[in-house]
């Protein structure tokens, strides 16, 4: 096998298959970057629960497959000068050499590479680059970071005719995103891992003008965009009955300016020390919403304007956990909904397309 590449077009498809090499494996060859040379180039990786294969600009001299050290072969590339690199392979040796630099790496048997399963392309939906990218983005904090309950790793994706509900939750809070496809699809419900949405939300160029194209298999999903496919293991088991946590009751609502309910609470966790575990204290009354938070550091306590309709309420929340969900809320005003002081509070808007549900935290008012 002989090719030659541009160095930024090779460095560009290393970084993104680079995402679904293992950092510990007890298989050697998943170490490795397989690159195949026949009437184009394709690189993969593969870890076994994540595979990603990407097609790169290159000239093909000679045909032919080499599996490459990953971590080695992505830090050759990427101290070469920036310009024409030449990959020869002959008996898993490899020669790369770019102007005056030559390497010689020994390669692995290119057979024994793990290829990424075949999956039927039959069921599939479509969606923009950048709504995949906004869907993530506006989910993926509230997935719990252990395995203590798989499920909680991941993300449910459901498809009803034509609308695909995401939701993500970690035991404390809930994030769902509704969107509205362009056509209407089979039924489907699957658990995604929480860590191929990370790796596809890094490489994916989030183009309006770009489509994704999403398969499911009984056990997989994959992924398609530009040039790249992402093959994913599928979590297994029942997820959660969303529809039984979210209540359209509520005593209380209020309107608030987005912008200045996220500074107030980004303010307050100045005097939360990490391992801290100190609510922000949220008191309504009439058109006034008071926060306070009182720490070892230090107390501080802001007043905000708002709409509110219903009883005057006083409830205790973990400030992170609502400044993780106003981050990625893009409306200017956003509404409250609550019901008592230990029941969760939403934030949603009108039409449903987003809905974050947050457990209030027990706390004691201080004199």
């Amino acid at each position: 096998m002989k090719l030659t590449f541009l160095k930024s077009d090779l460095l560009n498809a290393i970084n993104i298959t680079l995402k679904a090499v293992p950092s510990k494996t007890t298989m050697p060859i998943l170490e490795c970057l397989l690159i195949e040379a026949d009437d184009e180039i394709k690189i993969t990786a593969n870890d076994m629960e994540l595979a990603i294969e990407t097609k790169v600009k290159g000239n093909i001299l000679e045909k032919g497959s080499a599996a490459i050290d990953a971590k080695l072969f992505s830090e050759i590339i990427r101290k070469l000068p920036d310009s024409e690199i030449v990959i020869d392979e002959k008996n898993e040796n490899i020669t790369i050499s770019c102007e005056k630099a030559n390497f010689n790496i020994s390669g692995r048997r290119s057979d024994d590479f793990v290829h990424m399963p075949a999956i039927e392309t039959e069921e599939h939906i479509c969606v923009s680059q950048f709504t995949l990218k906004e869907i993530i983005r506006q989910t993926i904090f509230s997935i719990a970071p252990n395995e203590n309950n798989k499920l909680m790793t991941g993300e449910l994706f459901e498809v009803k005719d034509d609308n695909l509900k995401v939701v993500s939750l970690d035991g404390h809070r809930i994030s769902i995103r509704n969107v509205q496809l362009k056509e209407h699809y089979e039924n489907r419900k699957v658990v995604v891992p929480g860590k191929t949405l990370m790796e596809i939300s890094r490489i994916l160029p989030g183009d309006a003008d770009k489509d994704v194209m999403i398969f499911f298999s009984k056990n997989h999903i994959l992924f398609q965009f530009d040039q790249t496919l992402v093959l994913s293991r599928l979590i297994e088991g029942e997820y959660f009955k969303i529809d039984q946590m979210i209540s359209s009751d509520f005593e209380t609502k209020i309107t608030v300016n987005k912008r200045e309910l996220l500074d107030s609470i980004e303010r307050s966790v100045l005097l939360v020390r990490e391992s801290d575990k100190k609510p922000i204290i949220i008191n309504i009354k009439d058109s006034n919403m008071e926060l306070s938070l009182n720490s070892m550091i230090g107390s501080m306590r802001e007043d905000i304007l708002v709409r509110h309709t219903g009883k005057d309420i006083m409830i205790g929340f973990n400030p992170r956990f609502m400044i993780d969900a106003l981050r990625v809320i893009d409306d200017e005003e956003i509404s409250v909904y609550m019901v008592n002081s230990k029941a969760p509070c939403f934030i949603r808007d009108d039409e449903g397309k987003y809905i974050y549900l947050i457990l209030p935290v027990n706390f004691t008012v201080s004199h």
